[in-house]
């Protein structure tokens, strides 16, 4: 239900933008973040601080955004909630008993999961990474495409490749199962 709530409000971005314009597009995320957050607290009672930033960063840059008729400060969006998510992870290299990375991968895990602390801070330097070069793309899709495509790419590019690199996340953390199941 959660992930479902989670990705409604960009695919209601997409269809505003496909079937209307980039502002009325903006206006239905600000609306539909909202709405998630709302839904997210009388469900559980609780909502993720990932979720609020993002709800905050869509509701702030989108209303700069439309009050200064410059969509470009909207397509920011992404790349400063990755580069938040980098810095977060990078600190949590020093701050803290645990990297974030595995403190996120072991609450979703029902199992234990067997990874020396050293490689849990590469996985989690492999996160910083990652945030801080995709954050990059966006403001390379951004300033050097035409609006339909960049809309393209936050709905399916980012989604894409975010959805890849955590594959390759559980392929590099399923050498560990392997060898502590031989």
């Amino acid at each position: 239900m959660q992930a479902l709530l989670d990705l409604l409000p960009v695919v209601l971005f997409y269809v505003a933008y496909k079937f209307s314009d980039f502002r009325t597009a903006i206006a239905v995320m600000m609306v539909a973040m909202t709405v998630q957050v709302a839904l997210t607290w009388l469900i559980t009672r609780r909502v993720h601080r990932m979720t609020l930033i993002s709800a905050g960063l869509v509701v702030g840059l989108g209303a700069i955004s439309l009050l200064l008729r410059n969509e470009l400060i909207f397509k920011w969006k992404p790349t400063i909630l990755f580069w938040i998510f980098a810095v977060v992870f990078l600190g949590s290299q020093f701050i803290g008993a645990k990297p974030i990375a595995q403190r996120f991968l072991e609450s979703a895990s029902r199992d234990e999961i067997s990874v020396p602390p050293g490689d849990w801070r590469t996985l989690n330097l492999m996160w910083v990474l990652f945030f801080v070069l995709v954050g990059a793309l966006n403001l390379y899709v951004a300033y050097s495409f035409p609006e339909n495509v960049w809309v393209n790419f936050k709905l399916f590019g980012l989604t894409g490749l975010t959805l890849l690199f955590a594959l390759a996340q559980a392929f590099w953390l399923s050498r560990h199962e392997a060898r502590d199941g031989a």
